[in-house]
């Protein structure tokens, strides 16, 4: 029996574990099977033509990187049934290729870039396709060119390849068939002009709409038997071009929408899984206890767990499921208890701080924070707010807050009129400097270049940080650990905690985060304040509050006071 064949058959029985996504891909290759029999059925399989893909993998393509550098490419049971039935089934009527598309969705370190690399070089060399153009596809060129980079290391490390191929920055050329392999992207400089035999697009969760999978998709006419081939993780977007395809597959697997062009791998849970039992994970990980390690997920998983944006990232894609693009930042269980360290207010009086502000929108709130990194992973956070005295009523209705409740407990200043007035804001950072040695006042220029300008005069230190993914996602991620391990001492601050608990985070398709302003609850302009802040603060190393000095004082004070009452 061939080998895709056989794995179809122990999936079915049971034999090997899988979701019902891949169940149903193996029972529609047994199907096919039967159909194939019939003479009015237009597909046959070609199982040895199967098994030269095989062969060609484990003869003549090498693993680039890690443990299995140098050694052949030996494609594993989940895989052979991918590759075999890509190019084993064909047509009756002329021999070519029945799939002109295949859809692989795995979750990231199952060996999909590796699968896709290997899949564009067989093409080039074995598929007779004269001037045939191959491309590796994403929205950027750096991704684009990790598929491409993947077949021009395992060039390297084949002899065999290296004697027939040649390889240049951005492209692999094979000189005898006058065929080419280049990476492209969504920010080339020309789409035109394409006549696309292979396309391999990478990652297409993170593509924002269809167009590249469409031009190349489009280019394919003048090709006898094209193929356009997408891997991906699942993504966060909902509404986008991948989701839909994926709901369209879906629905081919289900069998409630006919398409014989199509083939379709889905490795992903069940509906009813439940997703926190690590048995239940190899269904999305069909590469478990190969390039994917049981106890290494544990172990993520368990950092992840209560954390909400860090565990949308390990549901996305170490479990390959389909999550919004939004999550809750903090685990306000963990907030809510009070800090494993007990310090005082005063205690902070002359030490080194960072200032920041979140100032953005004049008219509603505006917020300041002081962040002092102390030792052993500790931050202290005072935190004080500024609204207009004219928009006190109206925003107290708009954001469902009292906010006038909290003017009277000294939580937040009003200003005249209907705007913050920032001159109160520079004068309490310059009050709070005669307290405190803050080292940078940490701003966004948009709304606050007058204030900065101001404090510069004053002598401060002013620092831009852009509210953007690429400066706020690690001092998020890292002030989401700081809360969870209880390791922020707020001083039960009620606006800051509100904030907190309004906060929901948004990421890219890189996984990293931010605060979303726009998808949150409600008003989070001091929690973003705190982590503005926290993008000096979290890297600090020199000068920190000694935080064992200070539970020495406290237990001394403790002792002093029993002595005297003895």
């Amino acid at each position: 029996m061939d080998s895709v064949t056989s794995y179809a058959k122990k999936v079915v029985a049971g034999k090997i574990i899988a979701g019902d996504s891949v169940k149903k891909a193996c029972k529609r290759h047994l199907k096919d099977l039967k159909k194939s029999k019939r003479k009015d059925y237009p597909y046959y399989f070609d199982a040895e033509q199967a098994e030269y893909c095989f062969a060609f993998a484990e003869n003549y393509c090498r693993h680039s990187k890690g443990k299995w550098a140098g050694k052949p490419l030996i494609l594993e049971d989940w895989q052979r049934f991918v590759v075999g039935s890509i190019f084993g089934w064909k047509r009756k009527d002329d021999d070519t290729r029945r799939f002109r598309y295949f859809y692989i969705q795995v979750a990231r370190k199952n060996g999909k870039s590796t699968l896709m690399a290997f899949i564009g070089l067989y093409v080039i060399v074995c598929d007779g396709e004269n001037g045939a153009e191959i491309y590796s596809a994403a929205t950027k060129k750096d991704q684009a060119r990790i598929i491409f980079d993947e077949a021009k290391n395992m060039i390297g490390k084949s002899p065999e390849l290296r004697t027939i191929l040649t390889t240049y920055r951005n492209n692999i050329t094979f000189d005898a068939q006058l065929s080419k392999f280049e990476p492209l992207s969504s920010d080339s400089e020309t789409l035109d002009g394409l006549n696309v035999h292979l396309g391999l697009i990478d990652e297409l969760h993170a593509h924002k709409t269809g167009d590249v999978y469409n031009i190349l998709d489009s280019a394919t006419g003048a090709r006898t038997q094209p193929l356009i081939g997408t891997g991906t993780t699942a993504g966060r977007n909902p509404n986008c071009f991948c989701k839909e395809l994926y709901d369209y597959y879906k629905n081919i697997l289900n069998e409630t929408v006919e398409n014989e062009d199509i083939f379709i791998y889905i490795a992903e849970l069940d509906e009813n899984d439940d997703w926190t039992d690590p048995q239940n994970w190899i269904k999305a990980n069909p590469n478990m206890n190969v390039s994917v390690n049981l106890k290494d997920m544990e172990s993520v998983y368990t950092a992840s767990k209560n954390i909400p944006s860090k565990l949308n990232e390990f549901k996305c894609k170490k479990l390959n499921m389909w999550v919004t693009d939004t999550a809750s930042w903090a685990n306000m269980e963990q907030y809510n208890k009070p800090p494993t360290l007990k310090i005082t207010k005063e205690d902070l009086i002359g030490k080194k701080c960072y200032a920041a502000g979140d100032l953005s929108v004049r008219n509603d709130l505006a917020s300041v924070v002081f962040e002092f990194p102390l030792s052993d992973g500790y931050f202290a956070v005072l935190h004080h707010d500024f609204i207009p005295e004219d928009k006190i009523f109206d925003n107290s209705q708009k954001h469902h807050i009292d906010y006038q409740r909290y003017i009277d407990m000294g939580y937040i200043t009003a200003t005249p009129g209907n705007a913050v007035d920032f001159d109160y804001i520079e004068d309490y950072i310059l009050r709070m400097r005669e307290k405190y040695d803050i080292l940078e006042v940490c701003l966004d220029p948009w709304n606050a270049t007058q204030l900065m300008s101001h404090l510069i005069d004053e002598g401060m230190k002013v620092v831009e940080v852009r509210q953007g993914f690429k400066t706020l996602s690690e001092p998020t991620k890292e002030l989401g650990i700081t809360i969870e391990e209880r390791k922020l001492i707020h001083f039960d601050d009620p606006m800051l905690k509100w904030a907190v608990g309004n906060t929901v985070v948004t990421f890219d398709e890189n996984g990293n985060v931010r605060p979303n302003k726009a998808k949150s609850i409600n008003k989070i302009d001091p929690a973003m304040a705190l982590i503005i802040a926290h993008t000096r603060a979290y890297t600090h190393e020199l000068n920190y509050v000694d935080v064992n000095a200070i539970a020495a004082a406290q237990l001394a004070e403790y002792e002093e006071m029993l002595r005297g009452q003895i």
